[in-house]
Formats: C-alpha cells, sequence, structure tokens
C-alpha cells in the first residue's frame, strides 16, 4: 500500500453524511433506524417519529439495542454530534449515516416531527 493510500484511509470517514430526503427514503425503503443523539429536553422539543432516543454520552453503554444488519442513520440538532455517534457506530461494524444538518435540516425539508413545539 502507498503512502498516500495509508494516508487516506486514515483521514476518510466510515460513514457517510446525507441530507434529510435521502435519510427518509432509506428509512422507507430499507428499513434504517434511525438513532437520535440530543439530549433529553431536545428530544422533548420534538423528534422524528421513527427515531430511537439514545443520547450520545449513553451510547457506548447501549450499543446493543441497535440492530445488526440494518442501516443506522445518526442525527441530533445540526449534524455535529450525531457524526460522532456514526464514527463510533461505524468502528462497532455498522452501515452509518450521519443526517447532514439535524433536526434543522430535517424541519427545513418539511419532513415531520413529533411532539413538543419544535422550529
Amino acid at each position: 500500500m502507498s503512502i498516500t493510500q495509508v494516508l487516506k484511509k486514515l483521514v476518510s470517514k466510515a460513514y457517510s453524511t446525507i441530507p434529510a430526503s435521502e435519510a427518509q427514503s432509506l428509512l422507507v425503503e430499507r428499513r434504517a433506524v434511525l438513532i437520535d443523539v440530543r439530549e433529553r429536553h431536545e428530544w422533548n422539543t420534538g423528534h422524528v417519529a421513527a427515531a430511537k432516543h439514545i443520547p450520545l454520552g449513553s451510547l457506548s453503554g447501549r450499543m446493543g439495542e441497535i440492530p445488526a444488519g440494518r442501516p443506522v442513520i445518526t442525527i441530533c440538532q445540526s449534524g455535529m454530534r450525531s457524526a460522532r455517534a456514526a464514527g463510533l457506530l461505524a468502528k462497532q461494524g455498522h452501515e452509518v449515516y450521519n443526517l447532514r444538518g439535524g433536526m434543522s435540516a430535517w424541519v427545513a425539508t418539511g419532513l415531520p416531527v413529533k411532539g413538543g413545539g419544535y422550529r
């Protein structure tokens, strides 16, 4: 392996970043699992109905709750915490996608939100 290949492997992400519309398609067409890694108070302001709530700080201890063999999408408020979660899940062998822009992008796309008064 060349030095370029080694460096590329070291800096490349083990997950993809996708827009909200593509996340919605994965949920429907491939039965993806959506993991919301926000804190409880953020979850309570509104969330995607299909999402499973596992705050980022709890993710390592709750990996067993995430089904194997299905794509996983991570979401937070803006996409930063969910990117960290995506990296952790990818290291565990999951096929992972991080939702670009998080809940803000989900709502801006016009996709439905359950509970709370999310804006």
